[in-house]
Protein backbone atom coordinates (compact mmCIF):
# COMPACT_ATOMS: atom_id res chain seq x y z
CA UNK A 1 0.00 0.00 0.00
CA UNK A 2 1.39 3.52 -0.78
CA UNK A 3 2.65 5.61 2.05
CA UNK A 4 -0.42 8.48 3.33
CA UNK A 5 1.08 12.19 4.02
CA UNK A 6 -1.75 14.68 6.17
CA UNK A 7 -0.79 17.85 6.32
CA UNK A 8 -2.46 18.53 9.65
CA UNK A 9 -2.86 20.82 12.59
CA UNK A 10 -5.30 22.94 10.92
CA UNK A 11 -6.69 22.32 13.09
CA UNK A 12 -6.22 19.05 15.39
CA UNK A 13 -9.43 18.47 15.15
CA UNK A 14 -9.40 17.99 11.50
CA UNK A 15 -6.29 16.18 11.66
CA UNK A 16 -7.93 13.43 14.56
CA UNK A 17 -11.12 13.00 12.01
CA UNK A 18 -9.27 12.42 8.87
CA UNK A 19 -7.04 9.90 10.65
CA UNK A 20 -9.95 8.41 12.57
CA UNK A 21 -11.70 8.17 9.19
CA UNK A 22 -9.21 6.65 7.33
CA UNK A 23 -8.26 3.74 10.06
CA UNK A 24 -11.84 3.08 10.82
CA UNK A 25 -12.97 3.00 7.26
CA UNK A 26 -9.88 0.84 6.27
CA UNK A 27 -10.56 -1.60 9.37
CA UNK A 28 -14.31 -1.81 7.78
CA UNK A 29 -14.02 -2.88 3.94
CA UNK A 30 -10.63 -5.05 5.31
CA UNK A 31 -11.95 -6.46 8.24
CA UNK A 32 -8.41 -6.51 9.71
CA UNK A 33 -5.72 -4.22 11.33
CA UNK A 34 -3.53 -3.42 8.49
CA UNK A 35 -4.07 -0.01 7.57
CA UNK A 36 -1.78 1.62 5.60
CA UNK A 37 1.28 3.91 6.87
CA UNK A 38 0.24 7.12 7.85
CA UNK A 39 2.42 10.37 8.07
CA UNK A 40 1.24 13.13 10.15
CA UNK A 41 3.00 16.59 9.66
CA UNK A 42 0.80 18.92 12.55
CA UNK A 43 1.84 22.58 11.05
CA UNK A 44 1.70 26.12 13.34
CA UNK A 45 -1.69 26.57 12.63
CA UNK A 46 -1.30 30.03 14.70
CA UNK A 47 0.83 31.31 12.60
CA UNK A 48 -0.84 30.07 9.13
CA UNK A 49 -3.76 31.59 10.44
CA UNK A 50 -2.09 35.21 11.13
CA UNK A 51 -0.14 35.29 7.91
CA UNK A 52 -3.27 34.59 5.81
CA UNK A 53 -5.17 37.45 8.13
CA UNK A 54 -2.19 39.82 7.24
CA UNK A 55 -2.38 38.72 3.39
CA UNK A 56 0.91 37.12 3.53
CA UNK A 57 -0.53 34.52 1.12
CA UNK A 58 3.15 33.58 -0.24
CA UNK A 59 4.07 32.89 3.30
CA UNK A 60 1.22 30.92 4.12
CA UNK A 61 1.45 28.59 1.76
CA UNK A 62 5.09 27.92 2.02
CA UNK A 63 4.09 26.80 5.68
CA UNK A 64 2.07 24.08 3.33
CA UNK A 65 4.85 23.29 0.87
CA UNK A 66 7.61 22.63 3.49
CA UNK A 67 4.99 20.85 5.53
CA UNK A 68 4.65 18.24 2.25
CA UNK A 69 8.87 18.13 1.71
CA UNK A 70 8.99 16.76 5.39
CA UNK A 71 6.15 14.48 4.78
CA UNK A 72 7.93 13.69 1.69
CA UNK A 73 11.52 13.02 2.84
CA UNK A 74 9.33 10.71 6.01
CA UNK A 75 8.55 8.61 2.72
CA UNK A 76 4.76 9.75 2.35
CA UNK A 77 3.95 8.61 -1.59
CA UNK A 78 0.98 10.86 -1.77
CA UNK A 79 -0.13 14.12 0.39
CA UNK A 80 -3.84 15.49 1.79
CA UNK A 81 -3.86 18.62 3.06
CA UNK A 82 -6.51 18.35 6.39
CA UNK A 83 -8.30 21.72 6.08
CA UNK A 84 -10.01 23.18 2.89
CA UNK A 85 -8.56 27.19 3.26
CA UNK A 86 -5.03 26.19 2.33
CA UNK A 87 -6.68 25.05 -1.05
CA UNK A 88 -6.78 28.79 -1.89
CA UNK A 89 -3.25 28.47 -2.72
CA UNK A 90 -3.23 24.94 -4.19
CA UNK A 91 -1.92 25.36 -7.42
CA UNK A 92 1.20 27.02 -6.12
CA UNK A 93 1.91 24.21 -3.68
CA UNK A 94 1.25 21.59 -6.38
CA UNK A 95 3.90 23.29 -8.75
CA UNK A 96 6.48 22.94 -5.21
CA UNK A 97 5.46 19.57 -4.61
CA UNK A 98 7.27 16.51 -5.74
CA UNK A 99 4.57 13.89 -4.85
CA UNK A 100 1.20 14.04 -5.79
CA UNK A 101 -1.71 16.08 -3.73
CA UNK A 102 -5.26 15.17 -3.62
CA UNK A 103 -7.33 18.29 -4.35
CA UNK A 104 -10.81 18.25 -1.44
CA UNK A 105 -12.45 20.27 -4.20
CA UNK A 106 -11.81 17.63 -6.71
CA UNK A 107 -12.69 15.03 -4.28
CA UNK A 108 -16.16 16.46 -3.51
CA UNK A 109 -17.24 17.49 -7.23
CA UNK A 110 -16.29 13.64 -7.90
CA UNK A 111 -18.89 12.78 -4.66
CA UNK A 112 -21.16 15.37 -5.98
CA UNK A 113 -21.19 14.09 -9.53
CA UNK A 114 -21.86 10.52 -8.57
CA UNK A 115 -24.77 11.78 -6.65
CA UNK A 116 -26.25 13.64 -9.50
CA UNK A 117 -25.98 16.95 -7.54
CA UNK A 118 -25.66 20.22 -9.58
CA UNK A 119 -25.93 23.24 -7.67
CA UNK A 120 -24.31 22.84 -3.95
CA UNK A 121 -24.55 25.64 -1.30
CA UNK A 122 -21.34 26.32 0.91
CA UNK A 123 -20.52 26.50 4.48
CA UNK A 124 -16.72 27.17 5.23
CA UNK A 125 -14.39 30.33 6.57
CA UNK A 126 -14.68 33.34 4.86
CA UNK A 127 -11.62 33.27 3.18
CA UNK A 128 -12.68 30.08 1.70
CA UNK A 129 -16.15 31.61 0.67
CA UNK A 130 -15.03 35.30 -0.13
CA UNK A 131 -11.71 34.28 -2.44
CA UNK A 132 -13.56 32.42 -5.13
CA UNK A 133 -11.18 29.77 -5.69
CA UNK A 134 -13.85 26.88 -4.29
CA UNK A 135 -16.66 28.56 -6.48
CA UNK A 136 -14.20 28.70 -9.63
CA UNK A 137 -13.27 24.89 -9.26
CA UNK A 138 -16.32 23.32 -8.71
CA UNK A 139 -17.48 25.51 -12.07
CA UNK A 140 -14.78 23.46 -13.79
CA UNK A 141 -16.44 20.02 -12.71
CA UNK A 142 -20.09 21.79 -14.03
CA UNK A 143 -21.10 21.98 -10.61
CA UNK A 144 -23.12 25.71 -9.10
CA UNK A 145 -21.75 27.11 -6.05
CA UNK A 146 -23.76 29.45 -3.22
CA UNK A 147 -22.32 31.29 -1.05
CA UNK A 148 -24.24 32.43 2.15
CA UNK A 149 -25.27 36.31 2.48
CA UNK A 150 -22.02 38.43 3.85
CA UNK A 151 -23.27 38.54 7.64
CA UNK A 152 -23.75 34.48 7.62
CA UNK A 153 -20.16 34.41 6.18
CA UNK A 154 -18.90 36.24 9.15
CA UNK A 155 -21.45 33.96 11.76
CA UNK A 156 -19.52 30.94 10.71
CA UNK A 157 -16.20 32.29 10.28
CA UNK A 158 -16.32 33.12 14.23
CA UNK A 159 -18.19 29.68 15.10
CA UNK A 160 -15.26 27.91 13.10
CA UNK A 161 -12.47 29.89 14.79
CA UNK A 162 -14.16 31.20 18.13
CA UNK A 163 -15.40 28.08 18.78
CA UNK A 164 -14.53 24.93 16.79
CA UNK A 165 -11.01 24.90 16.37
CA UNK A 166 -10.44 25.13 19.82
CA UNK A 167 -13.00 22.11 20.19
CA UNK A 168 -15.96 23.97 21.92
CA UNK A 169 -19.18 22.52 20.53
CA UNK A 170 -22.23 24.67 21.47
CA UNK A 171 -26.26 23.48 20.80
CA UNK A 172 -26.48 26.89 20.09
CA UNK A 173 -24.14 27.28 17.11
CA UNK A 174 -25.82 24.12 15.54
CA UNK A 175 -29.08 26.05 15.60
CA UNK A 176 -27.28 28.73 14.09
CA UNK A 177 -26.01 27.12 11.10
CA UNK A 178 -29.09 24.83 10.70
CA UNK A 179 -30.87 28.29 9.77
CA UNK A 180 -28.03 29.38 7.64
CA UNK A 181 -28.90 26.04 5.28
CA UNK A 182 -32.38 26.84 5.40
CA UNK A 183 -31.92 30.29 3.86
CA UNK A 184 -29.27 28.51 1.30
CA UNK A 185 -32.24 26.04 0.53
CA UNK A 186 -34.02 28.73 -0.50
CA UNK A 187 -31.64 29.91 -3.27
CA UNK A 188 -32.05 26.24 -4.40
CA UNK A 189 -29.23 24.65 -3.66
CA UNK A 190 -29.29 20.83 -3.81
CA UNK A 191 -26.95 19.76 -1.08
CA UNK A 192 -24.34 21.83 1.18
CA UNK A 193 -20.44 21.47 1.12
CA UNK A 194 -19.43 21.88 4.90
CA UNK A 195 -16.22 23.48 3.16
CA UNK A 196 -14.68 23.76 6.24
CA UNK A 197 -13.50 20.32 8.21
CA UNK A 198 -14.21 21.12 11.37
CA UNK A 199 -18.05 21.79 10.59
CA UNK A 200 -18.53 17.98 10.50
CA UNK A 201 -18.23 18.57 14.81
CA UNK A 202 -22.03 20.02 14.43
CA UNK A 203 -23.48 18.77 11.65
CA UNK A 204 -24.15 15.64 9.84
CA UNK A 205 -26.58 13.71 7.39
CA UNK A 206 -28.85 16.20 6.50
CA UNK A 207 -30.96 19.25 7.48
CA UNK A 208 -34.64 19.94 6.31
CA UNK A 209 -33.70 17.34 3.34
CA UNK A 210 -30.70 19.06 2.16
CA UNK A 211 -27.60 16.73 1.99
CA UNK A 212 -24.69 17.69 3.64
CA UNK A 213 -21.45 16.80 2.52
CA UNK A 214 -18.67 16.14 4.59
CA UNK A 215 -15.30 17.13 2.92
CA UNK A 216 -13.61 15.88 5.14
CA UNK A 217 -14.75 12.65 5.52
CA UNK A 218 -14.89 12.64 1.76
CA UNK A 219 -11.58 14.04 1.37
CA UNK A 220 -10.03 11.26 3.78
CA UNK A 221 -11.83 8.36 2.04
CA UNK A 222 -10.40 9.71 -1.03
CA UNK A 223 -6.80 9.16 0.48
CA UNK A 224 -7.40 5.72 1.25
CA UNK A 225 -8.78 4.38 -1.78
CA UNK A 226 -5.57 6.04 -3.11
CA UNK A 227 -3.29 4.33 -0.89
CA UNK A 228 -5.11 0.88 -1.54
CA UNK A 229 -4.68 1.25 -5.73
CA UNK A 230 -2.51 -1.24 -7.18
Amino acid sequence: MKKIGIVGGLSPESTILYYKTIVDEYKRIKGDEKYPDIIIYSVNFGLFTEYVEKGMDREAADIIVEAIKALHRAGADFVVISANTPHMFYDYIASKSQIPLINIIDALAEQAIKDGVKVIGLLGTKYTLTKGFYVDRLAEHGIKAVVPEPPDIETVNNIIYNELVKGIIRDESRRTLIGIIKRLKEKGVEAVALACTELPLLLTGSVDNVKLYDTARIHALKALYEALKD
